[in-house]
């Protein structure tokens, strides 16, 4: 019976698909016997949607292309360059931030755990065993242990601003290409004037012609340069909130281990 059964379901699932396609293929044709007197009539209008949708599609980056040649390319090439260095600059700096996050709550009970089964030894494996700069602070502490939990408190302190350090290394060149990009933008924007008034000037007469080029020059040049700026500016502040984190984190899980340390010491183990 049971097989019976599973053969009956096997052949369901073999013959689903035909029977969909017997369906859809029966609902097909009726649909066009149904509409076949409509037909005769000419159908333009969808292949015009067509190729709106196409050419909508496709207007982003057309349009960027021709704004940026429009633009001039000696002015809006120094934006684009901008843009491409702070945002490798700025991944760089997300990757590296992100690999550098430490659970320090498990860090901390792995060293606690170290301490009381095989002492400093045994913690120090476990620190130099773990990346980020958490368990790199941890392991400076731990070495000045023979010379007192005060020796500890500096060396943390100490170790501590350096890693900070290394956490905001780039940044400035983040900062700087989000300073940059405008003022290239403006540069653009003041050198598209001066030629519109040159040609004023060499035209002598004041015509809307002669006056739209530079302006559209130095419009342009000065949105590509204030959209790099909100671009990397985002970038950066997700960086330093990061980065804050980081140190918050540092801070903490330094108190703890003091507190773990003094705790160690008393005991006497």
């Amino acid at each position: 019976m049971r097989k019976l059964i599973a053969l009956f379901m096997l052949a369901g699932i073999l013959f689903a698909p035909v029977f969909a396609n017997a369906q859809e293929a029966e609902s097909d044709s009726a649909a066009q016997e149904e509409t076949t007197p409509v037909m005769e009539e000419p159908a333009a209008t969808p292949a015009i949607v067509d190729d709106e949708i196409i050419a909508e599609e496709q207007s982003f980056h057309q349009v960027v292309k021709e704004k940026f040649i429009e633009g001039d390319p000696i002015f809006m090439s120094p934006v684009l360059i901008c843009l491409i260095l702070g945002l490798a600059v700025a991944l760089e700096r997300i990757v590296t931030l992100n690999l550098s996050t430490t659970n320090t709550k498990k860090l901390l009970t792995k060293v606690e755990e170290a301490l009381a089964s095989g002492g400093i030894e045994a913690a120090k494996d476990v620190t130099k065993g773990t990346k980020g700069p958490v368990a790199s602070i941890f392991t400076q502490g731990l070495m000045r242990y023979s010379e007192g939990i005060e020796m500890v408190e500096k060396s943390i302190i100490a170790y501590g601003s350096v890693e900070m350090g290394r956490l905001e290394k780039g940044l400035v060149w983040i900062s700087l290409f989000i300073s940059l990009a405008p003022m290239l933008g403006f540069m653009g924007t003041v050198i598209g004037m001066i030629g519109a008034f040159d040609s004023i000037e060499a035209a002598g007469d004041i015509s809307p012609s002669l006056v739209a080029g530079g302006i559209k020059i130095a419009l342009l040049t000065t949105v590509a340069g204030l959209i790099v700026a909100i671009i990397l500016q985002l970038f950066y502040n997700y960086c330093v909130a990061k980065i804050d984190s980081l140190v918050n984190d540092m801070e903490d899980a330094s108190i703890s281990l003091v507190d773990i340390l003094v705790k160690h010491k008393l005991t006497g183990k």
